[in-house]
């Protein structure tokens, strides 16, 4: 499988390929280790422009409902509190501005809509590479991370969770999609 490094052989349509994708997430607690967590129901599609990044985008949307630390005591007040995963089925991040910074790295700008609350997110990003697979299809990578204060999208479960749980949660991705015919 020989592999891309041109930008400009990069540029197509593409749809995540949820089975090599992981989006998760680090919180900080005032006990213990640092919290791990995932999603594991997601979607999202990217239009690539090698030539001229500033004309690529990016679209994804989570499940709220999917978010996993492997801890059910955990796991239910997360998603009910925090992300008041009943009433906001999903998060959703739309790019509204792609910067190649240099090399393999990107800036990629947003809105991030969480609890129905929407602000702009600033991420970076850094392509891993792209290659065929053995169905002559092209896979890109990506990774990145970003840290955001969950405060700024109302991401609140009582006025004590400030005391055990640190506001600042750090998202990390590595994604892998697959050019569309």
């Amino acid at each position: 499988m020989p592999t891309i490094t041109e930008l400009s052989e990069l540029s197509g349509e593409y749809v995540l390929d949820t089975e090599r994708t992981r989006i998760g997430f680090i919180g900080k607690h005032s006990v213990g280790p640092q919290v791990r967590g995932e999603f594991e129901e997601f979607e999202g599609s990217a239009h690539l422009d090698g030539d001229t990044p500033s004309k690529s985008g990016i679209q994804l949307t989570l499940r709220s409902q999917s978010l996993q630390t492997r801890n059910r005591m955990r796991d239910d007040p997360l998603r009910a509190k925090f992300l008041d995963a009943a009433n906001h089925p999903v998060i959703t991040f739309t790019s509204t501005e792609v910067e190649h910074v240099d090399g393999s790295r990107f800036r990629v700008t947003g809105d991030l809509t969480l609890r129905g609350t929407t602000r702009p997110l600033t991420l970076d990003v850094e392509t891993t590479g792209g290659e065929n697979d053995a169905q002559g299809r092209l896979r890109v990578g990506f990774r990145g991370s970003v840290t955001i204060n969950r405060k700024d999208w109302g991401a609140t479960a009582n006025a004590v969770d400030t005391l055990i749980v640190s506001s600042k949660v750090t998202v990390e991705f590595e994604v892998a999609a697959v050019r569309q015919p």
